[in-house]
């Protein structure tokens, strides 16, 4: 498909259909195998019961998690063909909002703490900054080996969602942090690599939008022709990738308040 003349290519050279591979545990039922989503599903008459079932509700809510951590499991042994995770992603299925943006990142190595029988203090030496990136971003990597993008690229992403989302769009501060929990969290499970980055943001926003947005047709073309000139992607890859994400956030858009709050917070700050 041609855009204002030229062809757009995705980053790395990848095409649309090997990087929907790369989404580690997505199945999406190619070459007319059927897939079945039922696991990432609650029924409606879970969230309408009577108050003396949380028992099963919680029972049920337990065997669901077990059904996921089996899912993932063999998913990933299926995919290990396409995609070396070279990492269990068990261990990050908790969701941390401040995890990413917590500011001891950026000091890496060159920090000293100094405790007193009083008080306690932080001295920080001056360190060039291509130096502090290079260290912050190793640092970063030997606590996350799982993870393939560095952070201070993770950290680049956010900041042009912000960008197009709240400056360029007008977005409220919910909704981009809607978008920066869906981005994180397939950041945190590994799902993001140096090829699919830009098209899983920008469908972050684009899901973000539709969420916490009630959008005309005519203001989701808007955004998609925005996320494509921003991201430099097709627009036909970048909708074809959004229900891949859909299904790597296991349907999950509805986020509770406490890991949207952190970022909403930071967001009021910084506007």
């Amino acid at each position: 498909m041609k855009v204002e003349g030229r062809q757009r290519h995705p980053s790395g050279g990848v095409s649309a259909k090997e990087m929907v591979i790369g989404l580690e545990g997505v199945e999406l039922g190619a070459d007319g195998k059927t897939v079945s989503y039922t696991q990432f599903l609650y029924p409606t008459n879970v969230l309408g019961g009577r108050r003396n079932t949380i028992d099963s509700t919680s029972s049920f809510s337990q065997s669901r998690n077990a059904s996921h951590r089996s899912l993932s499991l063999g998913r990933a042994n299926s995919n290990q063909s396409s995609l070396d995770t070279g990492n269990d992603f068990g261990d990050f299925r908790e969701y941390d909002p401040n995890l990413l943006d917590d500011p001891q990142w950026p000091c890496g190595k060159h920090k000293r703490v100094l405790i007193f029988p009083s008080y306690m203090t932080t001295v920080i030496e001056y360190v060039k900054p291509f130096d502090l990136k290079k260290d912050m971003n190793e640092t970063f990597k030997e606590k996350f080996p799982h993870i393939r993008l560095t952070l201070s690229k993770i950290r680049s992403l956010k900041r042009e969602i912000k960008k197009l989302a709240q400056d360029e769009c007008g977005f409220e501060e919910p909704t981009v942090a809607m978008a920066f929990v869906y981005f994180e969290k397939l950041v945190l499970q590994g799902k993001l690599n140096k090829q699919n980055r830009k098209l899983c943001t920008g469908a972050c926003v684009l899901l973000a939008a539709k969420i916490g947005g009630d959008l005309k047709k005519h203001e989701v073309k808007l955004l998609i022709d925005k996320l494509e000139e921003r991201f430099r992607v097709n627009r036909r890859e970048l909708i074809a990738f959004e229900f891949p994400v859909l299904v790597a956030l296991e349907f999950n858009l509805h986020l509770p308040e406490h890991e949207i709050m952190p970022h909403y917070r930071r967001l009021l700050q910084t506007s």
